[in-house]
Parts: C-alpha cells; sequence; structure tokens
C-alpha cells in the first residue's frame, strides 16, 4: 500500500516542470542517477563509511473497521487490529575505502561520456522548447 502512494507521488512529481525541463529529464536519465551515485559515494569517502538503509517490520495498532453496530446505534470503541508498517532504518556499514575509490572514479569517467550522449539531446529539448 505505501509503496503504490510512494509511486503516485513520484509519478505525479515526475510530471512537474516545463515541458523543456521534463524533456531533459526523460533524455538524460542516466545522467541524472550516475549524479546521484557519485553524490552518495562522495559522501561515502568524506564520512569514512556506507549509510545501509534497511526496512524494518513496524508492528501498530490500527483502526481496521467501523465501530460496531446495535439497532443502528454505535454500541463500542472501533475495532482495532495490529498492521505492520514498515519504517526505514540508516546503519552505518563498514566500506573498502580503497574500492570506493575506484568505484567513485569508474563512475565518473561513464558519467562523462553519458554526458556526451545527452548533449545532443538535452540541445534538441531546448530548441524544441525555448524557455
Amino acid at each position: 500500500m505505501r509503496a503504490r502512494h510512494t509511486l503516485l507521488v513520484l509519478g505525479l512529481l515526475a510530471a512537474c516542470g516545463t515541458p523543456q525541463e521534463q524533456c531533459i529529464r526523460m533524455g538524460a536519465r542516466d545522467l541524472h542517477v550516475m549524479d546521484r551515485l557519485i553524490a552518495e559515494s562522495r559522501a561515502t569517502l568524506q564520512r569514512g563509511y556506507a549509510i545501509e538503509e534497511t526496512e524494518v517490520d513496524n508492528w501498530v495498532w490500527v483502526v481496521c473497521g467501523p465501530p460496531p453496530m446495535v439497532n443502528g446505534q454505535v454500541a463500542g470503541p472501533p475495532r482495532r487490529c495490529f498492521e505492520n508498517v514498515p519504517r526505514i532504518e540508516r546503519r552505518p556499514k563498514a566500506v573498502n575505502l580503497v574500492e570506493e575509490r575506484a568505484k567513485l572514479a569508474s563512475m565518473e569517467a561513464k558519467r562523462r561520456q553519458l554526458a556526451q550522449e545527452a548533449a545532443p539531446v538535452i540541445a534538441a529539448c531546448k530548441a524544441k522548447y525555448p524557455e
């Protein structure tokens, strides 16, 4: 249920922006992903450790039905049940910093390649949708 809501919100956010921004976002999607991964790797190297996100069970009481009725009158409190509402925990994780530096260098090289490939797409978007 929560994943469905997250996808809906992401879909609505993706629809935001000018036509030019939408065109560039679609045409340079891999470049944006690489930028996020590079930023994450740089932060890991700066901290000296990674941050691992783990989904954990989080059982809570929720209202799961209408209150009992007798002759059209409420005959007690609403029914409650125990439901798992997962949450994300962030935990430090040890990493090999030498490997992380090599991974970062590789991603930066790939980013340069992606930027070259995306340049004509971005130029076409700017020509098609001038602001």
